[in-house]
């Protein structure tokens, strides 16, 4: 590949150096109002963007939220901190999951934590959780640089003038085929982790019995 893409690779490996999250004690002790909700996550992830103009959260995505039972209630028109701790998890699963997938994943955890007081409740398990990130953006810095490495001896036989963007092309295909794949997994776990409960096997009995009675 040319220099361009190496400095495209550097570039992507220096942003993974520089990932952080909003930490727990950056959130304010405080309930706010919808309006300082926005705000606050607006301009604590602002650096995730990827156009200067893309919104990050907005009143219409909370209200959403709220209403697909992704986001407790607020309490006097006031959110609490455990409120923007389940906004950060329901902002980075969207890029990847489902509403649905996002019920499924969550729910269980703001079901049980999300108003409970001492030990573990939901911002112990948010700093658990992205305790792990450094770690994570490691490994991740690793195997992209192998993905880079690999793609950049595929169509080695094409024409000089063609080859970079063959090649450029094989490294982003790796890249999406390993999104794929997790994505894919994540689904399966959910799946079969629902597979497992009561009202989920009843449903699926139900719609087993309504197709036999069509046939």
């Amino acid at each position: 590949m040319t220099i361009d893409e190496k400095d495209l690779l550097n570039s992507i490996l220096d942003s993974l150096s520089r990932i952080n999250y909003i930490k727990p004690e950056d959130i304010p002790n405080i309930d706010l109002y919808m309006d300082q909700v926005t705000t606050f996550m607006n301009e604590q992830l602002a650096s995730t963007r990827r156009h200067p103009d893309d919104k990050i959260l907005t009143k219409t995505m909370i209200n959403n939220y709220a209403k697909n039972n992704l986001l407790p209630p607020p309490e006097k028109k006031k959110y609490s901190k455990e409120h923007l701790l389940t906004l950060i998890f329901i902002y980075y699963f969207k890029g990847i999951l489902s509403i649905s997938d996002i019920q499924h994943l969550l729910n269980p955890v703001t079901e049980k934590y999300f108003s409970k007081k001492g030990g573990l409740d939901l911002t112990a398990i948010y700093k658990e959780v992205f305790g792990l990130e450094k770690e994570a953006a490691g490994m991740l810095a690793k195997d992209i640089i192998r993905k880079f490495n690999t793609s950049s001896h595929t169509f080695t036989d094409a024409a000089p003038e063609e080859r970079e963007n063959l090649q450029l092309f094989s490294f982003l295909c790796m890249l999406s085929f390993d999104v794929y794949i997790k994505r894919m997994l994540i689904e399966k776990i959910i799946d079969a982790r629902l597979s497992g409960q009561p009202e989920e096997k009843s449903r699926k009995n139900q719609e087993k019995s309504e197709r036999s009675k069509k046939k």
